[in-house]
């Protein structure tokens, strides 16, 4: 197992300097062989030549490609300095930029905004998980009934149906009709009461989507595991049935879950867009719609790095509990 775990942190650690290349060629490389000034992007088409040539030397961007390289890389670790255009700003590591628009490193922007993402990820893929893994476990174990039925319609809604219209059909409802939910977001460090019920509608509605997604590929899953020949073995075995479907039969049907989970939970962590627009949530989603607005290169360029390492980070712990379950993992 630790042999498996260090290959796994390795390989991890060699994708995440792979990740920050790629993201660094991205916004920077790429616009510049297409002929676009990236200095001119973060200051605006409006500025005047002195105010582009100052970014432009603050970022470097006159210098060789290897330099620029290294000096994006060296200031996430080890932070960085901008100099040029009569001041110099520093960005204290992590740096993963600094906004000329706004006037400050991207990373604390960020890191204020993460919680909130985070809050409304990881509750939605607990409402998710449960409910969802439930659904389909019950209809596959009781395929053809009104139950089996009702709950593939209700996750055939659910799969159906974007994010912003049930977010504003669960605002018009529970909060603007009934009063039952506030819906405005409050910090958890003000009010855990008030966090919580900013928080149960957003949970509500991203759960709505996934669960209904778990649900179909949960109950496919278990219809086909229900039929392995092993599985027949442990019902002549004389086994109680909870063992067979809690020991035996969930053991199989949770890797293509944790493989979804792992990258539904990543995305989500990078920011659910729709989902914080929709409930006014100050999150990472709000962050990056800014950023495009104001043509924020930084910003953006910062979420993405953030989006990247969740999903890597995400994976490697799927990973992780791939061996768990299925100890033949770790020999692959």
């Amino acid at each position: 197992m630790l042999a498996y775990l260090i290959r796994r942190l390795f390989a991890a650690a060699v994708m995440l300097v792979v990740i920050i290349m790629v993201v660094f060629g991205i916004f920077f490389l790429v616009p510049k062989w297409a002929g676009v000034d990236v200095a001119l992007s973060f200051v605006g088409k409006q500025a005047d030549p002195a105010a582009v040539e100052g970014v432009r030397q603050k970022l470097g961007l006159g210098d060789p490609i290897y330099a620029q390289v290294w000096e994006f890389f060296k200031g996430i670790f080890a932070g960085r300095t901008y100099v040029g255009g009569g001041d110099t700003v520093h960005c204290a590591a992590p740096c993963f930029g600094y906004s000329f628009r706004s006037e400050q490193a991207v990373w604390p922007v960020l890191t204020d905004r993460f919680p909130v993402t985070l809050g409304l990820a990881l509750g939605a893929a607990a409402l998710w998980l449960i409910l969802g893994v439930a659904a389909g476990v019950l209809s596959a174990l009781k395929r053809g009934s009104l139950w089996d039925r009702s709950a593939m319609v209700v996750a055939l809604s659910g799969v159906s149906l974007p994010i912003y219209f049930t977010g504003l059909l669960s605002l018009a409802i529970f909060s603007y009709g009934l009063g039952w939910i506030d819906g405005e977001y409050v910090p958890l460090e003000d009010s855990f009461s008030g966090w919580l019920g900013g928080m149960i509608l957003p949970w509500i509605t991203l759960a709505f989507l996934y669960a209904a997604m778990y649900a179909r590929i949960t109950r496919a899953t278990m219809l086909e595991i229900l039929g392995e020949d092993y599985i027949r073995t442990a019902r002549a075995k004389g086994l109680k049935e909870q063992v067979v479907i809690g020991k035996h039969a969930m053991r199989s049907t949770m890797t293509p879950i944790l493989t979804m989970l792992g990258m539904d939970l990543g995305a989500l962590i990078g920011g659910a867009i729709l989902t914080e627009t929709t409930f006014s949530l100050p999150g990472l989603g709000q962050a990056v719609l800014n950023g495009i607005k104001n043509q924020d290169l930084p910003i953006i360029l910062g979420v993405t790095l953030i989006t990247s390492v969740a999903v890597l980070i995400a994976n490697l712990v799927v990973d992780v509990l791939y061996a768990v379950i299925d100890p033949r993992v770790r020999l692959a």
